[in-house]
């Protein structure tokens, strides 16, 4: 068998897998920007909203850092992958881009 991923024919948000004469390339995990292999173990680099903690990338809870992230009145934080999104309250509505009270 020739090891046909020793000439790294992936892309770059990809890695090589090795088989049997031939290779496959397999998608890079989200939290990754390159990787060497599968999971948020094996990033090159972390993602934007995630960080290395005990060697995996993780994602950041923009939610629950000091300097505030959703700063409108009547506006909650809800994290999520990599990101967060910021949604009215229970109770109010977007309005054009304000959280009126239902």
């Amino acid at each position: 068998d020739l090891d046909e991923c020793a000439a790294s024919p992936c892309k770059d948000h990809q890695y090589c897998l090795n088989i049997d004469g031939s290779f496959s390339c397999k998608a890079c995990d989200a939290s990754c920007v390159g990787c060497t292999g599968e999971g948020s173990d094996k990033c090159k680099t972390c993602a934007s909203g995630y960080t290395k903690e005990d060697e995996k990338c993780t994602d950041i809870d923009e939610c629950n850092l000091p300097e505030k992230v959703c700063v409108k009145e009547n506006q909650d934080c809800v994290n999520t992958s990599g990101s967060y999104k910021c949604v009215c309250s229970e109770g109010f509505e977007d309005k054009d881009g304000t959280c009126v009270q239902t």
